[in-house]
């Protein structure tokens, strides 16, 4: 498997906790979504109709060793916001490459399945395929 160290060190958190605190740290990603920056505008950003909540993101890989990727989501829609976190927190900033290299199935590491419903968990996938995607056509 090839994850960042960012991504490992997530997927550590997740594993030293348990049922309901799961839950909790993903709201505590959900708070540190970064802000958009001004340049960006949101009519700019693809939307991710995979996901329950309305989540957008721009992929920028105008340079391929230092992918940035930006997400917006709605306050009200914590877990999509927390799931999004999680991707800016471990890839942005990284090389297309090691983006690339990243498995599909991460989300299942989180060990999130029995506190959230499966197409919850699909559009954590699809923030990372639409992320794949954009970067194979550049």
């Amino acid at each position: 498997m090839s994850l960042t160290d960012e991504l490992v060190q997530v997927a550590a958190e997740f594993a030293e906790v348990e049922g309901q605190d799961k839950l909790r740290l993903l709201l505590e990603y959900a708070d540190e979504l970064p802000e958009l920056p001004d340049f960006l505008a949101k009519e700019a950003m693809e939307p991710v109709p995979e996901c329950q909540s309305p989540l957008f993101l721009h992929v920028d890989a105008d340079d391929r060793e230092h992918v940035r990727l930006y997400f917006t989501a709605p306050v009200e829609a914590p877990t999509t916001r927390g799931f999004a976190s999680i991707w800016a927190a471990g890839l942005d900033g990284k090389s297309a490459d090691v983006i690339l290299a990243i498995p599909d199935d991460y989300a299942t590491t989180l060990g999130l399945a029995e506190l959230i419903s499966p197409l919850r968990l699909r559009g954590m996938s699809a923030m990372l395929t639409r992320i794949k995607r954009r970067l194979r056509t550049v």
